[in-house]
């Protein structure tokens, strides 16, 4: 039974939300007696988030749950140079024009899960760029250079990670941990913000920026790490074979993300309820306990709400609808994802790999090399088989059980 006092810690507890807190007496505390202001950075690397982050928009999501205020921090200025963690390699730097369009495109899925307004729970969206850009090197060096040594960044797992593998880490990387405990310190004079979230491999980064505020300003302030998601079987969130599960609908249909969710491992269902639903928690334990065959309904459960959330209620009813059209029926369904050939036809293998079903040629040889392709329900094997479609006529493609689309001419 959890020994909290405040909603916010109890609701982060029983969801499995927490991996290490600051100061987790006085945290409770401060949540317990008044609003808490918190936020969580994310970087516009791309023109959407994937849903690697969206363990980290829902902590902001269970933060207005509890009657708190969710910062959203988009990293208009850190974004210029790339967070290293946990990266072997530099980030590709963006112009201003890239980042403004991903920051408008990411902000799709906040609209989605957060109330934003000018209420005191209400959240709101900023971009560290605004102070940042206007930050003086000179200015930077006298006030916050003090406060760091490099004895202690050379700690930091994002650099020593670097470092072991004699991989490069440039000056400009270097910098990224000190500008993100800057934007701490502003947030906490700007908005009276008290408490940081983030992924656990953001700890030294979170308290970074709280030593920073407590020296410059005498702030009191608290960090919240969760723990590093995988899958049931060590594989990080996030990535495929087929690539990123992108929570913005222009990067991936909504049938390819409702299915991600349908075919979790089992051991994952219930976890992943808790995380990423609003579900009460005893129907949730209800469905995880479903055993054998029956675990499939707790797994369309999981599809039907992550999807409601993410994009809609429609987009979760119209990709159960096409599931169920699809596997149950032997149709097509609506909502699958299509491919249109010209009229010279498209080998196989290369339609497999242009979906997204196989990662390579190579592999898409070895599915066919299987039996596992199938074309209009008949087993395709030949690896130089041409896919040709009639003017105005549809072929349903499959790879094993669960892949499906429609290629049209």
């Amino acid at each position: 039974m959890s020994t909290y006092q405040s909603d916010l810690l109890r609701l982060l507890e029983e969801r499995g939300y927490i991996h290490q807190i600051t100061d987790a007496e006085g945290l409770d505390a401060l949540a317990a007696r008044q609003i808490v202001p918190g936020y969580i950075g994310f970087d516009p690397t791309a023109p959407s988030l994937h849903i690697g982050s969206l363990v980290q928009i829902m902590m902001l999501r269970r933060l207005q749950q509890a009657g708190h205020k969710p910062i959203v921090v988009m990293g208009g200025g850190t974004g210029k140079i790339g967070d290293p963690s946990g990266r072997d390699e530099s980030r590709r730097l963006m112009n201003d024009k890239i980042i403004a369009e991903n920051v408008a495109g990411i902000r799709q899925v906040f609209e989605r899960l957060l109330t934003f307004g000018d209420g005191p729970t209400d959240a709101i969206m900023v971009d560290n760029d605004e102070w940042l850009s206007k930050l003086g090197y000179i200015e930077l060096l006298r006030n916050v250079g003090p406060h760091f040594t490099v004895n202690r960044m050379l700690t930091f797992d994002s650099v020593k990670l670097r470092l072991d593998r004699e991989q490069p880490l440039t000056f400009l990387e270097f910098n990224y941990m000190i500008l993100q405990a800057y934007d701490y310190r502003e947030l906490a004079l700007r908005y009276d913000c008290r408490l940081q979230m983030g992924g656990s491999d953001q700890w030294g980064n979170i308290v970074n920026g709280m030593e920073l505020a407590r020296r410059m300003d005498g702030s009191e302030l608290f960090g919240l790490t969760t723990p590093l998601l995988t899958t049931a079987d060590g594989a990080k969130m996030g990535k495929t074979a087929a690539g990123a599960v992108w929570l913005n609908e222009a990067q991936l249909p909504n049938y390819d993300f409702w299915q991600y969710w349908r075919n979790v491992d089992d051991r994952d269902v219930g976890r992943f309820l808790r995380l990423f639903t609003d579900l009460p928690l005893d129907e949730i334990t209800e469905l995880e306990a479903l055993d054998g065959a029956e675990i499939n309904r707790a797994k369309t459960v999981l599809a039907n709400e992550v999807t409601a959330l993410v994009r809609g209620r429609d987009a979760a009813v119209s990709a159960e609808k096409t599931a169920a059209e699809t596997f149950a029926g032997g149709g097509a369904g609506g909502d699958l994802p299509s491919l249109e050939v010209g009229p010279d036809g498209m080998r196989i293998g290369a339609v497999l790999t242009e979906l997204g079903f196989t990662a390579s040629g190579k592999e898409a040889k070895r599915k066919l090399a299987e039996g596992a392709v199938k074309v209009d329900g008949q087993t395709v094997s030949d690896a130089g088989y041409l896919l040709e479609v009639g003017e105005g006529a549809e072929l349903k493609l499959s790879l094993g059980k669960k892949k499906h689309a429609i290629i049209r001419r």
